[in-house]
């Protein structure tokens, strides 16, 4: 049995103090795909913004790779978020500097002195993502999936246990969002545990996981066929 790295039992999870999720039991492994799906509002965010401890958790335990999120210390909070990659829908790049520099901004902020090293990590990430030859240009010169493969490389630059997404498809077409699922894909079967919002059902059908259904507060798991289903019955 693989690495528990998410452990919630009984939590409840609040937005501006009001309860969004309760009764929420679940754990997530390594080596893991899991999708959440429900509609805007149902608390897909809320409970992304749970694991990196930016969202209050009001009952039970939660466990997140061995920091106990009830109880973390804001001064702990870094290292914690230091061991998760984080991927937005819209990128969030430093649009004045170039990808090379936008990755070694995020190492020297995580405190990685070495420049030989930093230079190392970034030339690592960016050739898994398949922009090793793209390092000088600068965000407005990149195409969206290409700048969404930059923030992919950014949420590796720290050896993550779990990528989590928001969204990472959303603003991009059809064929370029395939491009970056199948990357997710392979980066959760070969480094990482990824956990991923969407609202896209084709995902679901294409690339295998666990699906987590958020609706009325609660989360159930169910399978693929189930979530789309329901998707067309809304």
């Amino acid at each position: 049995m693989s690495e528990i790295l998410l452990d919630y039992k009984n939590v409840s999870i609040n937005h501006s103090e009001v309860t969004v999720l309760k009764n929420l039991t679940q754990q997530i492994r390594v080596g893991e795909l899991v999708y959440l799906t429900g509609k805007v509002g149902s608390g897909k965010s809320s409970f992304l913004k749970s694991i990196y401890a930016d969202a209050e958790i009001s009952t039970g335990s939660a466990m997140v790779l061995n920091y106990d999120i009830r109880k973390i210390k804001r001064k702990e909070i870094p290292y914690l978020r230091r061991e998760l990659g984080i991927i937005f829908q819209d990128f969030k790049l430093l649009t004045d500097r170039s990808v090379e520099k936008n990755l070694d901004f995020v190492l020297k902020a995580t405190e990685v002195s070495d420049k030989n090293e930093r230079k190392e990590r970034i030339a690592n990430v960016l050739a898994y993502v398949g922009m090793d030859n793209k390092g000088y240009k600068m965000p407005h010169e990149l195409s969206g999936g290409e700048q969404q493969r930059v923030v992919i490389a950014r949420a590796l630059l720290n050896d993550p246990k779990m990528i989590l997404a928001d969204e990472p498809t959303g603003n991009l077409d059809a064929e370029t969002g395939k491009d970056i699922m199948t990357l997710l894909h392979k980066i959760s079967r070969e480094k990482t545990a990824v956990v991923m919002a969407t609202h896209n059902m084709r995902w679901l059908q294409m690339f295998e996981g666990r699906v987590l259904h958020f609706n009325n507060m609660e989360v159930n798991e169910i399978s693929a066929n189930e979530v789309v289903t329901t998707k067309n019955e809304e």
